[in-house]
């Protein structure tokens, strides 16, 4: 066979498998969930082994100009207890409620005539990131849990490491025990290549959510070259604005963390704003504060005046005047862009111009200046005195995330296991037809059914 047919099979597979795990059941899902983070414990100096051979060649990707510093800490699985975390996010899913079957809607029409809204997998997801090799562990997990069949593409950069995991998911599924509980191991799939992308993003017969992670310019290419719902974000251009009545000591603390706790995550911030009336009283401890963990600033006239006047000489040269497209861009390394603003209104106008709609924090003790914030943002997640950092899917209570998106659709922000599930309406009835109702017929009762009655009902 080509490689299009055989990414099509692939797919035809991955369809089959999806309707087995319509209706697995929560000790089917839980028993391949331990069994995958048993193995992967079990395989931990095989898997980064093979981490460490994407790593030598991404380090001299790096080095040659080829590949982003930003994106090589991002395929390293062996840094602190990144692996250690893995393992625990399996058993952190295995623990979540199972988002499937929950009924959110239940109406008696007539008697005899019940409806309910019931909450499903999608089908078939397809996965296309870049770097951070965990994500096959995660969003396997993730689709597991909520009933999904998914195809996974990993960027390159990550080839030994993606498929070292993939391989470990696979056996797990196949040595699940007991056999009865075992799922479909063309549950989880990974392909490599980028011609099986362009085949699988036309497959929208199979295939039912892309959800793209990585780059602007990988976003943008799933969105534009497929009929598949894409869920997913273009950019993490996140901000802080420290307001007029800020306390220094948070406004710090805030800004330094959104900034260095991870720089080349999509939920760091890029863009700090600063009230003027706060220039000279807090932005330089701000400045001092991003400049001591190796943070370059760049700023607006305003803000640069206030900075440099209040910087010893050594600490001045980490500050440069911003260009304009400074506050357009996602630095993904320690940069950040400075801007000062009159009005929590100009910062609102602002962020809304140019932000990516991800997350953006304000720093205030002023209550009613924080709502208006966290009310007029465009953002998936607006905080009141919290590092933009918070957004995750983890630190959410989610287990791991499928990924952030910023669309407007049903899944918003991080997005856990309830951004992978729809519903359907189920509708009871005892031979009823819809002309047997209407004027001088008769007349529907649309009464609430009882949460007791509904799932007794709806588990038979």
């Amino acid at each position: 066979m080509t490689t299009t047919d055989e990414t099509t099979v692939l797919a035809q597979k991955a369809k089959t498998a999806s309707h087995v795990l319509q209706t697995a059941s929560p000790a089917q899902k839980s028993a391949a969930l331990r069994r995958i983070q048993e193995l992967l414990a079990e395989r931990k100096e095989a898997v980064l082994a093979a981490n460490k051979l994407d790593l030598e060649s991404a380090e001299k990707e790096v080095k040659a100009g080829r590949l982003s510093s930003s994106l090589y800490k991002r395929l390293d699985l062996s840094t602190g207890d990144k692996y250690n975390a893995l393992l625990e996010g399996v058993l952190d899913v295995d623990r979540l409620p199972d988002p499937t079957g929950q009924i959110t809607l239940s109406t008696k029409l007539d008697n005899d005539l019940d409806l309910y809204r019931v909450t499903c997998p999608v089908g078939v997801l397809l996965i296309i990131f870049e770097a951070r090799p965990e994500v096959v562990v995660q969003i396997s997990c993730l689709a597991i849990k909520s009933g999904n069949a998914v195809i996974l593409k990993g960027g390159k950069e990550a080839t030994h490491s993606n498929r070292a995991l993939f391989e470990v998911l696979q056996e797990a599924l196949r040595t699940t025990t007991p056999a009865d509980l075992a799922l479909p191991a063309e549950s989880v799939q990974l392909v490599s290549s980028r011609d099986e992308i362009a085949t699988l993003l036309k497959l929208d017969q199979f295939i039912d959510l892309a959800i793209p992670r990585g780059s602007k310019q990988l976003v943008q290419y799933v969105q534009s070259s497929t009929r598949i719902p894409v869920l997913g974000h273009a950019d993490g251009l996140c901000s802080v604005y420290v307001d007029e009545s800020a306390h220094v000591d948070k406004a710090v603390s805030v800004t330094v963390d959104s900034k260095i706790n991870y720089p080349a995550a999509c939920n760091a911030a890029e863009t700090l704003l600063v009230n003027s009336n706060v220039l000279s009283t807090i932005l330089p401890a701000i400045a001092r504060g991003l400049i001591e963990k190796g943070v370059s600033l760049r700023a607006d006239e305003r803000s640069l005046s206030a900075i440099t006047s209040a910087l010893s000489e050594s600490e001045r040269t980490k500050v440069t005047a911003a260009k304009e497209e400074d506050f357009d861009t996602e630095f993904l390394e320690l940069t950040m862009a400075v801007k000062t603003v009159d009005s929590l209104q100009e910062a609102v106008t602002h962020i809304n111009t140019h932000g990516s709609h991800h997350t953006d924090a304000i720093v205030t003790e002023d209550e009613e200046s924080a709502n208006f914030f966290m009310g007029r943002v465009d953002a998936a997640g607006t905080y009141w005195n919290a590092s933009t950092r918070f957004a995750d899917g983890f630190r959410y209570g989610f287990g791991a995330e499928i990924g952030v998106s910023t669309n407007k659709t049903h899944a918003r922000g991080p997005v856990g296991l309830e951004g992978l599930v729809l519903y359907k309406y189920r509708l009871y009835g005892k031979g009823q037809g819809a002309g047997m109702y209407g004027e001088g017929k008769r007349k529907y009762l649309h009464e609430q059914i009882s949460v007791e009655e509904a799932r007794k009902r709806v588990a038979q």
